[in-house]
């Protein structure tokens, strides 16, 4: 039995100009546009041709994140109905969690990215009010890691698990990590701006909750799994109460690879910006297979494994009637 999980990535993925192969393909720089109007923002040049100091503001890499997933995900055509290789699950990271409620089919994509556009606008200036980043904790056992960081006063923002737990504080905390780090483990600086998914974002989620009840929302179509505890939601208003909170909640992205693992997941596709996640996938779910969209030059392979995955999984049904004790 196999089953393909599509999974979006979150803040700090993004790199200058990697948005450029993208807007070469038929309609795309046309999509990207309309997303531009609804955002407010010029995503086309900031996606081009903008410095990775102008992406790493929060305003602009999360619009600029969720477009890049939402044009990958278009261009890859899993979600065209009756097309082959339909994920039996999808997910996200952080803000990738609204790429992925988009592809489930709970938020259309111009309110998908108005509620980005808010969020984003909205953490940023909640960042403001304090000097405040993330710093990636990598290795040491974790238990011993939340107590080091809970030590120096700092979130763990997300847990990320294969080794990784992100922490969130004051620029004065970090630097006490830095010079102080948990054993056997070492901290690389994160290129965000500000402590995300803490309680320093408490503005930023009345703002959402603000803006929620303006948009259209639907039941998911196939599985969405939530970073709050990496279960499955089945419903739009649920998922939508979820993408509200987690801005100042941790990210688990632990649990929701735990969730795939227990669901049977076989192989793992990250739309673009692809990479962060899918290098998870391989430390945490050894022998499931694992493909980032990074460039229009990796659509043949991603659609092969989909229709691959999809093809394998049309047998299940036919299996399941045979052997009923299985089950």
């Amino acid at each position: 039995m196999n089953v393909l999980v599509l999974v979006a990535p979150g803040q700090g993925a993004q790199t200058p100009g990697f948005l450029t192969p993208w807007l070469d393909l038929p309609g795309a720089a046309d999509r990207v546009a309309a997303w531009s109007d609804a955002v407010g923002l010029d995503l086309a040049h900031y996606g081009t041709k903008a410095d990775a100091d102008e992406i790493r503001d929060t305003r602009v890499a999360q619009p600029l994140l969720v477009a890049a997933g939402l044009l990958a995900a278009g261009e890859l055509g899993v979600f065209t109905p009756g097309a082959a290789g339909r994920p039996d699950l999808v997910a996200g990271h952080s803000v990738g969690e609204i790429t992925a409620a988009t592809l489930a089919g709970v938020l259309g994509e111009r309110d998908a990215l108005a509620f980005t556009a808010v969020r984003g606008r909205a953490m940023a200036e909640a960042a403001a009010v304090t000097d405040t980043g993330m710093s990636a904790v990598l290795g040491g056992d974790p238990d011993a890691v939340v107590a080091h960081l809970a030590d120096l006063g700092l979130t763990p923002a997300n847990i990320n698990g294969a080794g990784q737990i992100v922490a969130a504080g004051t620029v004065a905390q970090l630097a006490a990590l830095a010079e102080n780090p948990p054993e056997k483990a070492r901290v690389r600086p994160l290129q965000v701006a500000g402590a995300f998914h803490t309680d320093h974002m408490a503005p930023a989620v009345a703002a959402l909750e603000e803006l929620a009840p303006t948009l259209a929302v639907e039941d998911p179509a196939l599985p969405y799994v939530s970073n709050a505890d990496g279960q499955a939601v089945g419903e739009g208003v649920e998922v939508l109460r979820r993408l509200v909170a987690q801005v100042s909640s941790p990210v688990r992205w632990d649990l929701c690879m735990g969730e795939f693992q227990r669901r049977g997941v076989t192989a793992v596709i990250e739309v673009a910006p692809g990479g962060t996640l899918v290098g998870l996938a391989k430390r945490a779910l050894p022998g499931v297979r694992t493909l980032a969209l990074k460039t229009p030059d990796d659509l043949a392979a991603a659609r092969e494994l989909a229709e691959l995955e999809a093809g394998r999984a049309d047998d299940r049904p036919q299996r399941a009637e045979q052997e009923p004790a299985q089950r």
